[in-house]
């Protein structure tokens, strides 16, 4: 028997000039430089090719805009998705009158014949069809091609892959982008294979093309492993489309193709053939036990890496938008340390009833990260009362995968008193949180109040020297280092020590205000003190002679009666201190 015409209709159906090897290159701006290259292509006749590889530049760079937007909320992302969206619809009309075309060549040909005899009179009825259309949708997409501004995309190249180049390739950030785009792609193939139906199978190929585009640029070593299989998965679907569009073209009421029932039921079974050979081998590769799908999940974050994945991504957007983050990376750093030091002393217990209950389902020092992190976040709509705008912002976000949406309200309420007017338990606010976490909201709140007070002399210091970074500045950026704190517990006292405090200080008094909060959910006093001994008295102490040695450990007998419960932010010295 000859071979079958319609088994051959694989994915070569899809025109390409380009030689067989070429291989474009990848990353926002590659692609963006493309879609002013394939203008030029498209702009002279529109032949299926340029329209094919103009449609398949847009759609990356939408898709990676779409995608991009979730870490960086700049309003030049959407600007830049809605400028290539008209010119982009307009040439799928187009596309999908050649590949129909295409499609209808193929299948009314026979074994051995050439393909460009047609002597069925289905097929001569819809290529001529086809070809009126054609012509027209030439002249839609001409006329909004000529409207493409051009000169605004190519600022936009110049501009967007920098902000896009601020995370690396390969990082936490974009493997909890790729898990999100797979958990969208995932579920669509569970309800494409529950109906079977047509717009089922459409939105699962969508799908997968954005999974595919994120893998392919923001994971290189994932793309290598599993960009072959992505790629032909997206053309089998391709095809299920396409014959999908040619069918519903056939029958259209303003057509009729189909002189008889015969020449419909043959037209029928060439397309059902067609189609189920693609959905077969798509079945093959993603169901069972050893689909695709399931190896794909296995190298992406989860369980305690999803978590910590998702808290990157947050710091990612505080990042974007906070226009002095090293002062919010510091904030977070004092307060873990304060948080972790009051939990040691068994001041912040699991049953403690002033805190709240802490064997909850999420982690409240992830909370309290994630709210030090955020708490500037207003500031990029201004700098009057940022701590609400921060507060609406973080309520705003859309949940990120491996958080709930109770870990994010609460981590709005705690960056929303950072400062400001103190929460009230019948407030607004806090009235849209639950009964438990309302007393550990206010824990977190007075501890982030207190950190971010106890940073302020040295964020004035850092204005003073330099100025302070314009907001989109790296945010991998390294922050100054932190001053060393310590925290000791003394007669049911809270003594916190840290280093360069003076009482004479003008910040003493913000350090005082701010430690109010504290004092009243833990019902228990909070002193701040000087931590005399810096690093280098240390170093010299300890290339002393013996006599200072012997002093040393005098001193190490006194503070070891002191329970220490705290850490150093910078690497603590093995040194005991005096007391302050």
């Amino acid at each position: 028997m000859g071979a079958n015409p319609i088994l051959e209709a694989d994915t070569n159906l899809k025109l390409n000039a380009r030689p067989v090897n070429f291989k474009p290159r990848l990353g926002l701006r590659a692609w963006m430089d493309r879609v002013l290259e394939e203008c030029d292509r498209a702009d002279k006749d529109f032949d299926a090719d340029a329209v094919h590889d103009l449609r398949v530049a847009l759609r990356r760079c939408r898709s990676l805009a779409d995608g991009l937007m979730a870490l960086d909320p700049d309003s030049s992302w959407k600007a830049m998705k809605k400028a290539g969206k008209k010119i982009f619809q307009e040439l799928g009309d187009l596309r999908d009158m050649q590949v129909m075309e295409e499609w209808i060549e193929k299948l009314s040909g026979r074994p051995g014949e050439k393909q460009d005899v047609v002597e069925d009179p289905v097929a001569i009825k819809l290529l001529d069809y086809i070809k009126s259309r054609e012509a027209g949708f030439k002249q839609l997409a001409r006329k909004d091609l000529d409207q493409f501004d051009r000169r605004q995309w190519r600022q936009w190249s110049k501009i967007q892959p920098q902000r896009a180049g601020r995370v690396r390739p390969g990082s936490l950030v974009y493997m909890h982008l790729a898990l999100e785009k797979w958990t969208q792609a995932y579920d669509l193939h569970r309800r494409a294979l529950r109906t079977r139906s047509t717009i089922g199978w459409h939105e699962l190929r969508i799908g997968i093309k954005h999974f595919r585009y994120t893998v392919e640029n923001f994971l290189p070593q994932q793309h290598a492993r599993w960009g072959d299989d992505l790629k032909e998965l997206q053309d089998l679907l391709g095809d299920v489309h396409d014959l999908d569009v040619l069918w519903a073209t056939a029958i259209s009421a303003d057509l009729h193709a189909f002189p008889d029932a015969l020449s419909r039921k043959q037209w029928r079974e060439k397309l059902s053939e067609a189609r189920n050979e693609r959905l077969a081998r798509y079945r093959e590769k993603m169901a069972g036990r050893q689909s695709l799908w399931r190896i794909w999940r296995a190298e992406l974050p989860s369980g305690p890496q999803l978590h910590a994945a998702a808290l990157s991504r947050l710091r990612t957007w505080a990042g974007y938008l906070d226009p002095d983050f090293a002062h919010s990376q510091r904030v977070a750093e004092v307060a873990l340390r304060l948080y972790d030091g009051l939990k040691d002393a068994g001041v912040v217990t699991p049953a403690s009833p002033h805190a709240g209950q802490l064997n909850l389902e999420y982690d409240p020092r992830a909370v309290l990260q994630a709210a030090a992190l955020m708490h500037e976040v207003g500031k990029a709509r201004g700098a009057k009362n940022h701590q609400k705008k921060s507060y609406r912002m973080i309520r705003g976000l859309e949940r990120p995968l491996g958080w709930s949406g109770r870990e994010l309200e609460l981590a709005a309420v705690v960056a929303r008193y950072h400062r400001g007017a103190l929460p009230r338990p019948r407030g607004k606010i806090m009235q849209r949180i639950e009964m438990p976490d309302r007393p550990l909201a206010t824990l977190l709140a007075g501890i982030l109040r207190l950190s971010v007070a106890l940073n302020g002399r040295q964020r004035r210091n850092e204005k003073q020297r330099e100025p302070v970074a314009k907001s989109g500045s790296r945010i991998a950026a390294k922050s100054a280092a932190t001053k060393r704190i310590e925290v000791c517990l003394q007669d049911q006292v809270i003594l916190l020590r840290v280093e360069g405090y003076s009482a004479l200080d003008r910040f003493a008094e913000e350090v005082a205000a701010a430690r109010h909060l504290l004092e009243t959910v833990l019902r228990r006093p909070v002193l701040v003190r000087t931590l005399r001994n810096s690093n280098r008295q240390v170093e010299t102490r300890a290339q002393s002679d013996a006599g200072n040695g012997a002093n040393n450990r005098a001193s190490n007998g006194a503070n070891n009666n002191e329970k220490r419960i705290g850490e150093s932010v910078r690497q603590p010295t093995r040194h005991n201190h005096k007391a302050a």
